[in-house]
């Protein structure tokens, strides 16, 4: 059980890191990531943080895993 928690964990990481980066990659593409000055608005803010919270769930997902296949 313990190694199909970590393949899960593992699983979940590789997801977070090939899913999202794609997917901001596309919301910077939008419109609605600048306003009429130039500056960055709401819309690229929330996704920035998704961003960032995935990948940090990604890493802990990787940790996780990797101490549960040493302990």
């Amino acid at each position: 059980m313990t190694v199909f928690a970590a393949i899960v964990l593992f699983v979940n990481a590789l997801f977070n890191v090939i899913a999202w980066p794609r997917f901001y990659k596309r919301v910077a593409a939008d419109p609605r990531v600048r306003d009429a000055g130039g500056r960055p608005t709401r819309f690229l803010r929330v996704h920035a943080v998704l961003l960032w919270i995935a990948l940090l769930i990604a890493l802990a997902s990787l940790v996780a895993g990797v101490l549960l296949l040493v302990a």
